[in-house]
């Protein structure tokens, strides 16, 4: 029996596979997240640090 073969009938190792591809997909999901609100995120701050050194000089 080759190598291979073993490899393919042995089923020890699937849970762990199956934990690194979710571990993956969530950690790309929130990746993707961030990236999609960093500027959202940027703008709002400098608009809260504006507003805040506005109201400061009043």
């Amino acid at each position: 029996m080759t190598k291979f073969s073993r490899f393919q009938k042995d089923t020890k190792g699937t849970v762990t596979v199956d934990f690194v591809i979710i571990t993956a997909a969530v950690v790309g999901l929130a990746v993707s997240f961030f990236v999609a609100i960093e500027e959202s995120a940027h703008l709002l701050s400098v608009n809260t640090a504006t507003e805040i050194v506005g109201s400061a000089a009043d």
